[in-house]
């Protein structure tokens, strides 16, 4: 008995002194043991060797406490000099999910192992989506959750909860500021970047106001919205945000009304513009060192470092999917290339940058009801944000990721074995007793289906996919709710977060607190009066200490039990 009490002791001892040897000699290389499967597993059928030892899941999980205990010892208390806001449009956890296993897959990876970039952000937390008057958002209202600090009225942009839907006088004293307004005052320089139109909902947040989200051009405005002297988006942007300095994406239809410089045979590509205004020349004026592109060749001459105002408009509405692109030297930008430019213009700014990047066209596959474009745009989505984390240090710059909404997608389904092909076929004979049965119909399905949208066959009987290329962007998933366009969804959304005051993102938050950290954390809007770098600075190094010396005071109190 006494040679076991000792032992155990011992064991105790050696225990404690290894904790104390992490706790005071700084911390790890979160990179060195980020948990991967064996590059030489591609058993898909079954599990990667080194994972079918319990050692790896232990010793992985191991280094993750010990990752989470230094980053709960070395918080990021520095004011942000630099704010990305990475907004996946339509990306919820089941795009998440997706775009990882898409990842690894593509790299001969199993898949579902694979570590997003926004994955290997510390902090997370979940997001509220709802607007204030619908349990399943639109892209409008919850853009001025978390660009403007509150939640609005389904399909308003940039007003408060007292503007009423497509009522011009309504927002008249009701509109709010954005993040990037708050930094533009502030002396910092700002930019967006989308993959969708300049004008579209989630980057009209950050710089209008207005009743109804669709008033993107002079053309769609309502007799009474012109009458109450209500102005379009794309006339806000340039006539009342000269100072952003980078905007990049589609939508060049609104910013003028005649033939469209790349489809001059395609009227439906000409500019919508009413009143004869020229935006993009208009944009131009007034600024040095400024440069307006249309196209991948121009874009790609663009020099960062000569360059303080860049327009950027690449299709007459939304740009192209990432699968419906060529690999060519004149296609237009990819959202990695316009993010990795537009930092390196804004980082220019002594006194730092916002910028918005939207992954768009995630929520857009969804809605076609074409998961393998949504998946994909997801993945490049991921992708800038690496280059966010590879150009950027995040002990001064704040990044956070998140999205505005979900969908009605789902991921699953029996017989998907560990690394089966995202957008393959599973077998309908599949059977385990007590956990699955077969499909009755005896039709192959997908993992990935809606409960919303155009893929809902209304003959008699379900298709039989198993002739059909399943992994064509232009397949349509099997749907259970006829629709001519997939619906969004109402479930929360991740918030993944790194660098100044990351840690705020905690638990499950309303959406337009998000807008408030990223504001706290770089001392903008009403947080700039009581933002004090040094006492900020000496609070958080304080914490620090108390924090090393709770766990150090534990270590001793449990020694002195021996």
């Amino acid at each position: 008995m006494t040679v076991t009490m000792a032992g155990a002791r011992a064991a105790r001892v050696c225990v404690l002194l290894t904790v104390l040897v992490t706790v005071t000699s700084g911390s790890l290389d979160d990179q060195a043991h980020r948990g991967r499967a064996r590059s030489d597993a591609r058993d898909y059928g079954g599990a990667p060797e080194a994972e079918e030892n319990p050692a790896f899941w232990n010793n992985m999980a191991g280094r993750s406490i010990q990752d989470a205990l230094r980053i709960q010892r070395n918080h990021n208390t520095n004011v942000a000099k630099n704010v990305v806001l990475f907004l996946g449009d339509g990306m919820g956890a089941v795009s998440v999910t997706s775009a990882r296993i898409l990842k690894g897959q593509k790299a001969g990876n199993p898949g579902e192992e694979t570590m997003l970039a926004m994955d290997t952000l510390p902090h997370m937390a979940h997001s509220k989506t709802y607007n204030i008057d619908a349990q399943t958002p639109d892209s409008g209202a919850t853009g001025t959750a978390f660009l403007c600090g509150v939640k609005a009225r389904f399909a308003t942009i940039g007003v408060d909860g007292r503007a009423l839907l497509e009522d011009c006088n309504s927002t008249k004293g009701r509109e709010v500021q954005s993040v990037l307004a708050w930094a533009e005052m502030a002396g910092k320089s700002t930019g967006i970047v989308t993959t969708t139109r300049v004008t579209h909902a989630t980057p009209a947040a950050a710089y209008a106001h207005t009743a109804y989200r669709e008033w993107e051009v002079d053309s769609v405005l309502s007799d009474a919205a012109v009458q109450d002297g209500c102005k379009d988006i794309s006339a806000q942007l340039v006539d009342d945000n000269p100072g952003i300095e980078v905007v990049l994406g589609g939508g060049r239809v609104m910013f003028h009304n005649g033939t469209d410089p790349e489809y001059p045979d395609d009227p439906g590509s000409n500019g919508v513009r009413a009143d004869g205004r020229h935006l993009m020349e208009e944009w131009l004026d007034g600024k040095t060192s400024a440069r307006y592109v249309w196209n991948g060749t121009d874009f790609r001459t663009v020099n960062p470092q000569t360059t303080d105002y860049l327009l950027g408009l690449f299709e007459p509405s939304h740009m192209k999917y990432m699968t419906d692109r060529e690999d060519s030297p004149i296609e237009e930008p990819t959202l990695v290339e316009m993010t990795r430019t537009a930092i390196q213009i804004l980082q220019k700014n002594e006194n730092g940058f916002f910028l918005l990047v939207e992954g768009g066209r995630i929520d857009h596959g969804h809605h076609d009801g074409k998961a393998v474009k949504a998946i994909n745009e997801a993945v490049e989505f991921d992708d800038a944000i690496q280059v966010a984390k590879d150009l950027l240090n995040l002990d001064e710059s704040l990044i956070v990721v998140t999205a505005d909404h979900a969908h009605t997608v789902s991921l699953g389904g029996w017989d998907t074995s560990r690394g089966n092909p995202l957008f393959g076929k599973l077998d309908p004979d599949f059977f385990l007793e007590g956990v699955g049965v077969a499909v009755p119909d005896g039709k192959p399905y997908t993992a990935i289906q809606y409960g919303t949208g155009p893929g809902h066959n209304i003959t008699a009987s379900r298709q039989d996919i198993t002739n059909v290329d399943t992994g064509n962007p232009d397949y349509l998933q099997q749907t259970a709710v006829p629709m001519a366009s997939e619906s969004h969804g109402a479930e929360d959304v991740a918030i993944f977060a790194g660098g100044p005051m990351a840690h705020l993102f905690h638990g499950v938050h309303e959406q337009n607190y998000i807008a408030h950290v990223m504001k706290y954390a770089a001392c903008l809007g009403e947080y700039a009066e009581d933002c004090d770098r040094e006492e900020r600075v000496a609070s958080g190094s304080a914490r620090r200490r108390f924090s090393t010396a709770v766990v150090l005071l534990s270590i001793l109190l449990q020694l002195a039990w021996f």
